[in-house]
């Protein structure tokens, strides 16, 4: 009768590890309905500046620059998003063949609301711009090729 006992409290042990274990999971996995979203895909243009935005991440035209982000514009549940990639200054004139690029890392942050976005660009404290931005709107772009 005592092993009956110990196999009952073993049992007991086991069940509620393993709920205790299936609400860890739950209580970390992304709810249906609540995935992360991201900025949505297309091209996003305002004053000296277009973002072409896929899953992926973007690419990045100012007037006399351009970036890269290489990851997915992910959304938090406000909005806001704030995410790594690479700004690289232009200049006027021709580009020498054997040019290196001026490629620098940069910070892409900013806000969405429907079809708008604010865009704070930053290179370590430095602001590089901040940019109101609609999708599928035209750029005003003055590149200085």
């Amino acid at each position: 009768m005592q092993s009956s006992g110990v196999l009952a409290k073993v049992f007991r042990i086991g069940v509620m590890a393993a709920a205790a274990c299936s609400f860890g999971f739950l209580a970390t996995a992304t709810p249906p309905g609540k995935q992360a979203k991201g900025v949505a895909s297309g091209s996003w243009g305002g004053e000296h500046i277009i973002v072409e935005v896929s899953e992926k991440g973007a690419d990045v035209e100012f007037d006399c620059a351009h970036g890269r982000i290489s990851e997915p514009m992910a959304l938090n549940q406000r909005g806001d998003f704030d995410v790594p990639g690479t700004f690289s200054q232009e200049h006027g004139g021709p580009v020498r063949a054997d040019e290196p690029e001026n490629s620098n890392p940069a910070r892409y942050s900013g806000h969405v609301v429907g079809d708008t976005m604010t865009l704070i660009v930053t290179q370590g404290k430095e602001n590089v711009g901040t940019f109101t931005l609609t999708r599928g709107a035209k750029p005003v772009l003055r590149k200085c090729r």
